[in-house]
């Protein structure tokens, strides 16, 4: 009995904790666009970045980065 002591208000900061998350999460705009994400991997590297044909042995990100013997 002695242990509800311990866990309720464990349980109850935890539970706080997550909310704390949810709030800012929502705030910061994370959940404003659901769906892009999944569809990004379906389209081609040159839909993403125009301009930015991938050469062969190249190792770029769709974000940038460097290539080697630019």
């Amino acid at each position: 009995m002695s242990i509800l002591f311990l866990l309720v208000p464990l349980a109850l900061a935890l539970a706080g904790a997550a909310a704390c998350g949810f709030v800012w999460a929502v705030r910061a705009g994370e959940f404003e666009d659901l769906e892009t994400p999944a569809l990004r991997v379906l389209l081609d590297d040159e839909v993403v970045a125009p301009g930015r044909a991938q050469r062969k042995g190249s190792t770029s990100s769709p974000k940038g980065g460097y290539h080697e013997g630019e």
